[in-house]
């Protein structure tokens, strides 16, 4: 429907508007579109997962429209003031490069647009993504954090993060009562990753070159990374004896190696299981002792990162914190950034990142099952 507005001019000589268009509530004046136009095309974006683009063919409306109705919908419908939250999670994503230009001296280069981002997640309460900052350092973490209320501060107890020292300092110095956690998942990826550095080490040492189809050590590359805890006897029995029958310079590293991973990795699966100190302690010692007794470098390394960490870990053993959801959080991110083909502008990024992430605590995902096991889209 197409309405023609007339314009009106006033002969008053004291009227202070001396001319004025026909005006309607859904139709302000100077508008030339409804509001609830406006508004069908915002929450297309922010509450149905579409893109700018989508909503704009949708509405038969510009690009720029879409975009200014969708920023109009954000402001209203995300949050005015941070939830609170007991369990933070904090971590890191980037999307795109940084881009420098040269100082006005003209001898170095400096960052005029970082493509890392910082994300705070509500691990527990629900409420998605409470926030981003553009830049990975501590300074950054801390102003987001001490930019919220005394009580919001009071309320965490705790923060999960993966091995990241800038995330550290900046969460001792702006949330200190905070019980710090690194998550399990960056532990388990980091001994996967010294294992996979021994066997490289060994065979190029050995053979003089990478590992290939035949050498039944690279073959046995993935099973060595799976959890033996996930693997059927009738698999992980022939794995140990196809190492043992292998060079022993090449198969005894990777032997040890792998139980030094699996000491690890039993110490990890205590977690949710409120175990005992004495049973910690025990697996952590052999776990120590097995690198210990290796004489592997990698293993060393790990054990020396483990120690330095083992407070952050043993308070995710004993607390049953992790930073899934802030991964969670971080591939509904991508997903976006995906599904626009990326951004161009970093606010209208964060603007949309948390936007999308925020759906379900603010009711828009739909329940559509399919089958007894049907999940939300």
């Amino acid at each position: 429907m197409t309405w023609n507005k007339r314009r009106w001019r006033c002969r008053e000589a004291v009227c202070p508007r001396k001319t004025f268009t026909e005006a309607l509530p859904q139709i302000p004046s100077r508008a030339r579109l409804t509001c609830r136009l406006r508004e069908s095309a915002g929450a297309a974006v922010a509450d149905l997962g579409r893109t700018v683009i989508q909503s704009a063919r949708d509405h038969e409306i510009s690009w720029p429209i879409a975009q200014a109705a969708f920023a109009a919908h954000a402001k209203k419908a995300l949050p005015a003031v941070t939830p609170q939250v007991e369990r933070l999670g904090i971590d890191e994503i980037r999307r795109g490069k940084a881009k420098f230009r040269l100082t006005e001296a003209g001898d170095a280069w400096e960052v005029t647009a970082d493509r890392w981002h910082v994300g705070f997640v509500d691990l527990a309460g629900g409420a998605g993504l409470l926030g981003q900052v553009e830049g990975r350092t501590a300074r950054t973490v801390s102003d987001w954090i001490e930019a919220q209320t005394a009580d919001w501060r009071a309320g965490v107890r705790f923060v999960a993060i993966d091995m990241c020292t800038i995330f550290k300092s900046a969460v001792q110095a702006s949330l200190p009562h905070a019980t710090l956690v690194v998550d399990r998942f960056h532990v388990a990826q980091l001994a996967n990753t010294a294992l996979t550095e021994v066997r490289r080490r060994v065979t190029v040492q050995q053979r003089g070159r990478r590992g290939r189809k035949g050498n039944r050590e690279w073959e046995l590359r993935n099973r060595l990374t799976r959890s033996a805890a996930k693997v059927h006897a009738e698999h992980l029995d022939p794995m140990v004896e196809d190492l043992k029958a292998l060079p022993a310079k090449i198969g005894t590293p990777i032997l040890a190696a792998w139980n030094a991973k699996e000491d690890l990795m039993d110490l990890l699966a205590l977690m949710h299981t409120d175990p005992a100190r004495t049973t910690i302690a025990h697996l952590l010692f052999r776990f120590y002792t097995t690198c210990a007794d290796s004489g592997l470098p990698e293993l060393e390394r790990l054990a020396t990162t483990a120690q330095t960490w083992w407070p952050e870990i043993e308070a995710a053993i004993v607390s049953g914190v992790s930073n899934a959801g802030s991964e969670g959080v971080n591939r509904a991110i991508k997903t976006d950034a995906r599904t626009a083909y990326g951004y161009r502008n970093p606010a209208n990024q964060r603007l949309r990142a948390r936007c999308a992430t925020t759906r379900r605590a603010r009711g828009h995902l739909s329940i559509r099952t399919s089958g007894k096991h049907g999940q939300p889209r």
